[in-house]
């Protein structure tokens, strides 16, 4: 749970949206639209809400079938077919339904999450605005050691004197460099009006990158299906991975039907090789297959036996 997801105006805005309704024939899903404009803190200081969508899990259905009418299965006939077209990887029904979230993270997360190319962005601007001074500090259990092993994974967790002190550092830097930022802007009450302010363009390249700033992500179904079955895995980095499962608790509002189908074929299910099947056909016959005797390569088979407790 954050401790200030938003600012008092932010707060006012959110509160604001969420008291103007209007009416509409298009199709609606009651457990999202209770969740529209509400900001769900996320870190310290971040959060993401839901602004639009389009479609349900009867738009899915409806494209598949190219139909005009809504309803005219049986909700467990259109249960199937959703699923019939997750398991096969059909992914334009899925294209034709649509959100937009507001999202408040900080910069290092921002670059980890452009790399998905997937979707409308539209990021606060520096250039014309003035970011807030927020920061994110990474609680205690969640300051790690870099992992011996893995290049991109973390290991132990920091503690006593060097995770006071590795807290210090983040706090300070944020501080101090934020100070700067402002000092150089020369806006505000304490502005000097003998001395110019440098261009917030330039101004900007001294923060540093636990910053937070905010952005509109709009993307299709099938995009965000993506994007959650990387980054709502375990092995994502925390930082992103929070997010991406509150994300996902809104996508299950939004296609329930969709998201279970997702779940059980992408978020749960492992994917074999050629190599892999082969070999679980011959242990399904009886055989003793060894790393040695099945074609795999050693990480190949050490990721194969985890999955099968081989």
């Amino acid at each position: 749970m954050a401790e200030e997801s938003h600012t008092h105006e932010q707060a006012a805005e959110i509160a604001d949206a969420r008291t103007r309704t209007a009416s509409t024939i298009r199709p609606t899903v009651p457990a999202l639209e209770a969740m529209l404009f509400q900001a769900f803190p996320i870190l310290d200081h971040g959060f993401v809400r839901v602004i639009d969508y389009m479609g349900d899990d009867a738009a899915i259905v409806q494209a598949a079938r190219v139909s005009y009418g809504r309803g005219t299965k049986r909700v467990q006939e259109d249960a199937g077919l959703i699923r019939y077209l997750m398991r096969h990887r059909h992914s334009t029904p899925f294209e034709m339904c649509e959100i937009k979230f507001h999202v408040k993270l900080p910069i290092f997360v921002a670059r980890q999450w452009i790399r998905h190319r997937t979707a409308n962005v539209n990021e606060i601007s520096a250039r014309y605005s003035i970011l807030d001074k927020e920061f994110y500090i990474p609680s205690r259990e969640n300051l790690a050691a870099q992992a011996v092993i893995n290049r991109q994974g973390r290991g132990d967790v920091l503690e006593g004197e060097e995770a006071a002190e590795v807290l210090d550092l983040l706090r300070g830097d944020a501080e101090r460099t934020y100070a700067n930022y402002a000092h150089m802007l020369n806006e505000g009450d304490a502005a000097d009006p003998n001395r110019r302010g440098l261009a917030r363009e330039l101004a900007r390249m001294n923060l540093t990158l636990n910053t937070y700033t905010q952005w509109y992500w709009k993307t299709n179904l099938h995009n965000l299906f993506h994007f959650l079955s990387l980054r709502a895995d375990a092995h994502a980095q925390y930082e992103i991975r929070v997010y991406a499962d509150e994300m996902l608790t809104m996508t299950e509002a939004w296609v329930p039907i969709a998201a279970a189908a997702f779940r059980d074929y992408r978020l749960g299910a492992v994917t074999l090789s050629a190599q892999m099947v082969a070999v679980v056909k011959r242990m399904l016959a009886g055989e003793a297959v060894t790393q040695e005797t099945s074609g795999l390569n050693r990480r190949e088979w050490v990721e194969f036996a985890a999955q099968f407790s081989v």
